[in-house]
């Protein structure tokens, strides 16, 4: 799929279906891949099928269905992995948190690079802003791009993230919930699971933000 420059390709990966979302630009073929949380061999034949040239390996936050295929994916591409400071916990432990759900990862990489609210991810003609949307997880972290955002496990169609899980605070991801409000309404959602959507369609329409009064 195709937003302006950008294209976009997601991938429902695992067991839990967490989206992994490609991002590249078509030029230049830099890409972003973000949230490979399982299945690394159809990620990596899909940059492969379409000659990506992989700059950064994005967690919009560490559990275990978003990072599972990281070893694999940073083995196959070289790129640095990227994540919130505050999520480091988490990523740490994230074999752990796995265990506890019935599955096994490998060991995870050391993160490459610590990104906070306002840098930019960028890789080619590929230009990211980072939006922390703490409230599922404390470094959470959506990315927002000209008429996309990939919100994560902060915003699905419809719904929001679970906030009962450890570092999970549904007062912040309320707070979150309206900063994403602030972006343009024709933005394409990319959600952690399920299917895309609009921040207009979401600000309309979803439950959490009618909580909000928007």
């Amino acid at each position: 799929m195709r937003k302006g420059p950008l294209r976009f390709e997601i991938l429902a990966v695992g067991p839990l279906a967490a989206n992994c979302v490609i991002i590249w630009e078509r030029q230049s073929l830099g890409a972003i891949v973000v949230d490979p949380g399982d299945e690394p061999e159809r990620i990596v034949d899909l940059i492969n099928d379409s000659s990506l040239k992989v700059g950064c390996i994005v967690c919009t936050h560490a559990h275990f269905d978003h990072v599972g295929a990281v070893p694999e994916l940073k083995e196959a591409t070289g790129a640095p992995v990227a994540l919130h400071a505050d999520e480091i916990e988490i990523y740490s432990g994230v074999r752990d948190q796995a265990a506890l759900w019935g599955y096994e990862i490998d060991p995870l990489p050391p993160p490459d690079v610590f990104l906070k609210d306002g840098d930019y991810v960028e890789v080619g003609a590929v230009r990211m802003e980072v939006i922390h949307t703490p409230g599922h997880s404390p470094g959470g972290i959506c990315l927002y791009g000209p008429g996309l955002a990939v919100t994560g496990d902060t915003l699905f169609a419809g719904s929001i993230g679970r906030t009962d899980f450890y570092g999970g605070d549904h007062g912040l991801i309320m707070r979150s919930l309206r900063r994403l409000a602030a972006l343009p309404g024709d933005t394409i959602v990319l959600p952690g699971h399920g299917p895309s959507s609009t921040i207009g369609e979401e600000v309309e329409n979803n439950p959490f933000y009618q909580e909000l009064g928007l």
